[in-house]
């Protein structure tokens, strides 16, 4: 399919901006920049009952920033259901500010409580921390569900780009944990250390998301080229301390035609069937990488919004 016409105007908006690519600025700079621009092209914020930020121990004793959206008054005597969040950034920038509007439309949407995880960021923090930020996060509300009206058993997975990374890796852990989530929600997820891809190589550049870009953002979250085989980092190819795959939650995977990471997500989805699981793949014809995050301009993101949303609450049992 030819490039939507609205991901077009906004690619041609971009370029006459001339706005520095990422991989020319310091990690600081990018996360302002990212912080500014986020919000440019996304969906009117929905209304919750409350949102609340939160502050959430992790294993070396630190504390982390996370928000708990709720859309509808807790019920202690029917808990609702929770959607564990994890946002894109290239393990660098992003925060649950530059995904409170995507995270706001899921609470609403799905009815279900989300919990918007602000990881530590590279190069500050490095491979693993986001990870195990990630999980002691998935951990704690497990942990703690019912205090706030959240039914444990009904704890979904999900993230977008390098927050996808982290959702199915959590996957995995949540498994040899004995933890249960119902649903892996993955948008566009980076799934391998190596860009060698055909859609890496087709769309390198021009395309929102460029090959430049990826490279410096794994350069910043890498501390040596062995993390690039670890499994917790590139779980399509990653060897380094791979675990068996089956037996993880379900998993609804987008994914966007013109997008550098199309074909590891493809690929992933394989992976996870493979290893018998159930496994939804959509790929949105004529999008770009992000483009969750454009529904303010792009009217056919709607439609998207709606099938990751219908995923959540099929996997929550709510009809």
């Amino acid at each position: 399919m030819p490039l939507n016409p609205k991901v077009e105007q906004m690619l041609e908006m971009i370029a006459r901006a001339q706005r520095p690519p990422y991989s020319t600025l310091t990690p600081q700079q990018a996360r302002l920049a990212y912080e500014k621009s986020a919000p440019i092209l996304e969906i009117a914020s929905a209304p919750m009952f409350s949102v609340d930020d939160l502050a959430l121990p992790m294993r070396d004793g630190e504390l982390i920033r996370a928000r708990l959206y709720q859309p509808f008054e807790p019920s202690w005597t029917a808990p609702a259901p929770a959607l564990v969040y994890y946002h894109g950034g290239g393990f660098t920038i992003g925060s649950v500010d530059t995904h409170d509007a995507l995270c706001r439309m899921f609470a609403r949407e799905a009815h279900c409580a989300v919990l918007s995880v602000d990881y530590r960021l590279a190069p500050e923090h490095r491979f693993p921390t986001a990870v195990e930020d990630a999980f002691d996060a998935l951990r704690w509300l497990h942990d703690t569900a019912a205090s706030y009206g959240i039914d444990s058993a009904r704890i979904a997975l999900g993230g977008d780009s390098a927050g996808g990374t982290l959702a199915t890796v959590c996957a995995v852990l949540a498994r040899e944990a004995g933890m249960a989530p119902v649903l892996q929600l993955l948008l566009y997820p980076g799934t391998t250390g190596h860009q060698q891809s055909a859609s890496q190589a087709q769309f390198a550049e021009g395309f929102l998301l460029s090959r430049d870009t990826i490279q410096w953002f794994f350069e910043h979250y890498v501390r040596d080229a062995e993390d690039r085989d670890d499994w917790r980092f590139a779980p399509l190819d990653g060897m380094r301390g791979a675990p068996d795959f089956s037996g993880v939650a379900p998993a609804w995977i987008a994914i966007a035609e013109y997008d550098p990471l199309r074909d590891e997500g493809a690929a992933y989805a394989r992976k996870l069937r493979a290893a018998g699981n159930a496994v939804t793949l959509e790929c949105y014809a004529g999008m770009v990488h992000e483009f969750f995050k454009l529904g303010g301009f792009i009217p056919e993101v709607a439609a998207a919004h709606a099938a990751a949303a219908a995923a959540l609450r099929a996997a929550f049992g709510i009809v």
